[in-house]
C-alpha cells in the first residue's frame, strides 16, 4: 500500500463536499475547497522557491487553521515536517532550525522579533513564511497570505511513502530530539488501529478516501493543546485525512469556555485534551453551568501524553454520557503502546491500560514479564517503528534495539503486567527516584496525590537526602490544601518509603501550554536544585 500523506489529503480533497467546513479558529472559518486551493498554491509557491522533496519543513507558531493549511501543503510539496515549540527562545530555535537542516521555517508574525535573531544564524533557511500580522513583513519574510492566493491547481508531482515526518520532542534531559518516521509507517499505526475497532481497512489512497466520503459521523474535532506537539498535531491531521473537521481555540492558554463553546458551535464529536490539566477546567465549567452548552453530540475524549484522573473521566461522563474517555499510553517515539477506557458502562484505574497488540513488557533479561508475577519491566513497542533520532546514532541504538529478530522500540517507560493482562503503568526510568536502593516512580505518588482532599494536581520529584541519597518531594497545586488530611490518604495507598519527604502546595497551575508538566517550575517552588 502506497500511502503518503500528500496524496492522501488530495484523495480526501477531490472525494469531500467543497462547502464541508474543514478548519475554524475563532471567526475564521475555511471549507474544504478554500484548504485545498490554499495549500496547492503555498506547496507550489515552495517549490518555485527552491523547495526539494525531503527538505524539512519548520513550523514556529501558534494554533491557527494556516498552520493546518500549511501542513496540507508541506505534505503536497513532499516537505518533512519539522515542529518546533513556540516557547522557544531565539538559541533554542536556531538550533532546532540547525539540526533539523530546515530550508522553510512557517512562523507567527507575533514570534517576529526572535525569528529575526536567528535569520543570519540559520543560513540553510532559504524562505520564512509570516503567518498573520497587520503590517508588512520584515525583508527576510513573505507573507502567508500572499503565497496562497492563485488558481489552486495541484503541483502534480509524485510522491514517496517512505517521505520523512520529523517530531521534535524535549524528553526529560538535555536538547530536543527529532523522532524521524515515514508516512507509511505511521499510515500502518492508523491502519492497525482501525482494524482492531472493527472500522472497514482500506487497500489504497482511493480506497481511503471513499471511506471518508461515504462516513456520515466524520471526525469532528475540537483541540484543546498545541500544534507543535503530538497530541494535538496528529489528532488533527488524522481528522482531516479521515475527511473531518479541526477546531482549535484562539487563546494562547487553555481555554475550557472557548472549547465548549466550540464543541456546541459545531456540535464537535471528539474532543482533544492533555490530561487533568486540560480535562479538569472543562469538568469545573460543566459543573458550575450545566445547561450553558450542548455536549450531547461527543462521542470521544481523546488524552495522551500525560496520566489523567479517574474522577475526572467519570466527571466527564456524567455531563456526556454517550461520549467515552481514551486514555492513550504513547510517546512521540511510541506510539499506540495501549490504552485505557472510560464509558458510562464501565471504568478503567487511572494508570491501568489495555495492552496494545504491538507492545510488550519484557524484564531485564529480555524476557517477557509474566502477568501477576509483580516483576517491574521495561516497556517495549513491536513494528511500526520510527526510522532514528535525526543525528542521534548512540541514542537511536539504545532506544530501537533488535530483540530475538524483531525491531523494538525500548520506550523508556516501565510497567508491571496483572493476571488479567492489562498493564500498570509505573513510570519513566528517566525520572525514577532512588531512595535508599529502592525505586519509587513519580507517577504512581502523583496519583495517589491527586485522590487527596483539594489536590487539583501534583508533581513529585526527587531531592537529595543525607541518609537515602535521594527522597521524595512534591508540589501540589491546590486551594485549602491539608497536608495531615493529605497523608492520611497517602499511608493507606503508598508503601512508607514512596511518601513525599516534602509537600509544598501552591495556588499557580503546574503546567506548561501544551499541558504538559513543568518540573523546572516546580522544583523552583519546592526550592529543590
Amino acid at each position: 500500500m502506497s500511502f503518503n500523506f500528500g496524496d492522501m489529503i488530495e484523495a480526501v480533497e477531490a472525494a469531500i463536499p467543497g462547502d464541508r467546513i474543514a478548519l475554524a479558529h475563532g471567526e475564521q472559518v475555511v471549507d474544504w475547497a478554500t484548504l485545498r486551493r490554499q495549500s496547492n498554491n503555498l506547496a507550489g509557491a515552495l517549490i518555485e522557491r527552491g523547495l526539494q522533496p525531503g527538505d524539512r519543513f519548520a513550523f514556529y507558531a501558534y494554533n491557527s487553521a494556516d498552520y493546518l493549511v500549511a501542513l496540507m501543503a508541506c505534505w503536497k510539496a513532499r516537505g518533512t515536517h519539522v515542529n518546533v515549540n513556540y516557547r522557544y527562545v531565539a538559541d533554542e530555535l536556531a538550533y532546532i532550525l540547525a539540526d533539523s537542516d530546515a530550508t522553510v521555517l512557517v512562523y507567527d508574525a507575533r514570534l517576529r522579533d526572535c525569528v529575526s535573531e536567528v535569520v543570519d544564524r540559520s543560513p540553510l533557511v532559504r524562505t520564512f513564511v509570516e503567518i498573520g500580522g497587520s503590517d508588512e513583513p520584515p525583508a527576510f519574510a513573505v507573507r502567508f497570505d500572499d503565497l496562497v492566493q492563485g488558481e489552486g491547481s495541484p503541483v502534480g508531482i509524485a510522491r514517496d511513502p517512505n517521505d520523512r515526518f520529523f517530531i521534535y520532542t524535549g524528553g526529560t534531559t538535555g536538547m530536543p530530539k527529532g523522532v524521524v518516521w515515514t508516512h507509511s509507517e505511521l499510515n500502518a499505526i492508523g491502519l492497525a488501529v482501525a482494524a482492531t475497532q472493527g472500522l472497514p481497512v482500506p487497500s489504497s489512497v482511493e480506497e481511503a478516501a471513499a471511506f471518508a466520503a461515504a462516513n456520515p459521523d466524520y471526525p469532528r474535532t475540537v483541540c484543546g493543546p498545541p500544534l507543535m506537539h503530538g497530541t494535538g498535531l496528529l489528532s488533527s491531521y488524522g481528522a482531516l485525512l479521515a475527511g473531518g473537521f479541526v477546531a482549535t481555540l484562539p487563546s494562547r492558554s487553555f481555554n475550557p469556555v472557548e472549547a465548549l463553546d466550540a464543541i456546541d458551535k459545531w456540535q464537535a464529536n471528539r474532543l482533544i485534551v492533555v490530561g487533568d490539566a486540560f480535562a479538569r477546567p472543562i469538568l469545573e465549567a460543566l459543573d458550575a453551568e450545566p445547561n450553558r452548552w450542548n455536549v450531547s453530540s461527543m462521542r470521544l475524549i481523546s488524552s495522551s501524553g500525560v496520566m489523567w484522573t479517574q474522577g475526572v473521566k467519570d466527571g466527564l461522563i456524567r455531563h456526556m454520557p454517550d461520549a467515552v474517555c481514551q486514555d492513550n499510553f504513547s510517546s512521540s517515539e511510541a506510539i499506540g503502546m495501549g490504552a485505557s477506557v472510560t464509558s458510562k458502562d464501565g471504568t478503567v484505574e487511572t494508570a491501568k491500560f489495555m495492552v496494545g497488540p504491538r507492545c510488550r513488557v519484557l524484564d531485564d533479561d529480555d524476557q517477557p514479564v509474566v502477568p501477576g508475577s509483580g516483576v517491574t519491566g521495561k516497556v517495549v513497542l513491536a513494528p511500526p517503528n520510527p526510522v532514528e533520532y535525526h543525528k542521534d546514532p548512540e541514542k537511536s541504538a539504545r532506544t530501537f534495539r533488535v530483540i530475538d529478530g524483531v525491531r523494538y522500540t525500548v520506550s523508556g517507560d516501565f510497567a508491571q503486567v496483572a493476571e488479567d493482562g492489562t498493564l500498570i503503568l509505573l513510570g519513566r526510568g528517566s525520572a525514577c527516584i532512588n531512595s535508599a536502593g529502592e525505586k519509587i516512580f513519580p507517577e504512581e505518588v502523583e496519583e495517589a496525590l491527586k485522590l487527596c482532599p483539594k489536590v487539583d494536581d501534583a508533581l513529585v520529584f526527587a531531592m537529595p537526602d543525607p541518609k537515602w541519597g535521594q527522597a521524595v518531594a512534591a508540589v501540589v497545586q491546590s486551594d485549602g490544601f491539608d497536608e495531615g488530611a493529605a497523608r492520611d490518604v497517602l499511608r493507606h495507598k503508598l508503601a512508607g518509603y514512596k511518601l513525599p519527604k516534602l509537600i509544598v502546595a501552591t495556588g499557580e497551575s503546574l503546567r506548561a501550554p501544551n499541558g504538559k508538566a513543568d518540573y523546572a517550575k516546580a522544583k523552583q517552588l519546592a526550592g529543590v536544585a
